[in-house]
C-alpha cells in the first residue's frame, strides 16, 4: 500500500506542479528555437522542477514515516544544489566554471555522506579504491548530470529514460534493500508526471533544472545500491548506456575532429536520428532498445554477478556502433 500512495503522490505532486510551472515559463522562460535546436516553436522551459517538487515532497514523507533513514536524505538532499543552480541557469546564463564548482561540491558531499565510492567488483577480485574512490566518483556524478543535460534535447527523451532507469533499479531493489526502492519508485513516478508534459509534442522542456537533477540523482541511486551491492554499478552502467555511449562517443569525437567540444552543438546521434525520423520515433526506438536489450543484460548480471564485466561491454559495443553510424559528434 505505501508503494502505491508513494507513486501517485509524487506523480500527481510533479504534474500538477508543471502544471503551474508552465504558466510562469510562458511569461519568463520562454525557448526560442536557433540553429541548434532540434524544435521549431518557441517553447516555455523550466518544467523539471516538478520532478524536483515532486520527487523531494515523496522524499521527505519516506523520511517522516521512518522509511528512508536520515542519512539517505542527506546524501539525496546533495541534488538540491545541482537543481538549484540548473534553476538558476534556466533564468539566466551561468559561467560554466562556477556551475562546476557547484556540482563539484555536491557530488564530494553526496561521497563524504555516503563514505566514499562503492567497492568494484571484477570476477572473484574485490577493490577498495580508497581516496581515490572520492575522485573517482565526483567524475562519475558530474558527468551523469551532464551527460543527461547533453541527452535532453528532443521531445521525452530524457524524462522517459529516467522513468526506464528508475523503474528498473526499483524492481531489482526489492529483492535487496526496499529503502533505496521506494527512492526509485518516487523517482520514476515524479519523472512520469513531467513526462506526460513533455512527451512528443512537447508542451514544456524540461531546462536544466530538472535534466542535471535527474542524472545526479539516478548516478546517486546507483552509487547507493553499490554500497550494499557492488553488482548494483554494473547493472546501473548497463541500463544508463544509451545516454553514456551517445555523450561519451559524441565528445570524443568532436574533440578528435579538432572541434571546440566544449561549445552547444547538436551533433548527437539521437539529434541526428530525429532530424530524420522525427522525435517520437527516436523516443521509442530508444524505449526498445532499453526494454528489448539493455534490461535483459541487467537481469542478467543481477543473476549472475560473475559475468558482470562481460556483460557491461556486451551492452555498449553495439550501440557504440549505432552511435557512429549515425554521425555522433559530426556536424553534417
Amino acid at each position: 500500500m505505501l508503494i502505491i500512495l508513494l507513486a501517485i503522490g509524487a506523480l500527481l505532486l510533479s504534474w500538477l506542479s508543471v502544471y503551474f510551472i508552465k504558466a510562469y515559463a510562458l511569461k519568463n522562460l520562454l525557448d526560442i528555437p536557433n540553429q541548434r535546436s532540434s524544435h521549431r516553436m518557441p517553447t516555455p522551459r523550466g518544467g523539471g522542477l516538478g520532478i524536483v517538487l515532486g520527487f523531494s515532497g515523496a522524499a521527505s514523507v519516506l523520511v517522516l514515516g521512518g522509511w528512508l533513514g536520515l542519512s539517505g536524505f542527506l546524501v539525496l538532499a546533495a541534488s538540491l544544489l545541482v537543481a538549484g543552480i540548473g534553476f538558476w541557469d534556466d533564468h539566466r546564463h551561468i559561467p560554466a566554471r562556477w556551475r562546476f564548482l557547484v556540482h563539484m561540491a555536491a557530488a564530494l558531499i553526496a561521497l563524504w555522506l555516503m563514505q566514499g565510492f562503492p567497492v568494484l567488483i571484477m570476477g572473484d577480485w574485490r577493490i577498495d579504491l580508497g581516496l581515490l574512490g572520492y575522485a573517482l566518483g565526483a567524475a562519475y556524478l558530474v558527468w551523469q548530470l551532464n551527460l543527461f543535460n547533453f541527452m535532453d534535447g528532443i521531445d521525452g527523451i530524457a524524462a522517459s529514460e529516467a522513468v526506464f532507469i528508475s523503474a528498473a533499479l526499483a524492481g531489482f531493489l526489492t529483492y535487496s534493500d526496499y529503502e533505496l526502492a521506494y527512492v526509485a519508485v518516487a523517482l520514476c513516478f515524479a519523472s512520469l508526471g513531467f513526462l506526460v508534459w513533455n512527451w512528443p509534442r512537447a508542451k514544456i522542456f524540461m531546462g536544466d533544472v530538472g535534466s542535471g537533477f535527474l542524472g545526479f540523482v539516478l548516478g546517486l541511486l546507483i552509487l547507493m545500491a553499490g554500497h550494499h551491492d557492488p553488482v548494483y554499478v554494473y547493472i546501473g552502467l548497463i541500463l544508463f548506456a544509451v545516454f553514456i555511449t551517445d555523450a561519451t562517443v559524441t565528445l570524443v569525437r568532436r574533440y578528435m575532429s579538432g572541434q571546440k567540444w566544449y561549445e552547444a552543438h547538436c551533433s548527437h546521434a539521437y539529434q541526428h536520428a530525429a532530424k530524420r525520423h522525427g522525435h517520437l520515433t527516436v523516443v521509442q526506438a530508444v524505449g526498445a532498445i532499453n526494454l528489448c536489450w539493455l534490461l535483459p543484460l541487467a537481469a542478467t548480471v543481477f543473476k549472475y554477478p560473475a559475468y558482470a564485466l562481460p556483460g557491461l561491454i556486451t551492452a555498449y559495443l553495439p550501440l557504440i556502433y549505432i552511435a557512429v553510424r549515425l554521425e555522433a559528434g559530426s556536424c553534417a
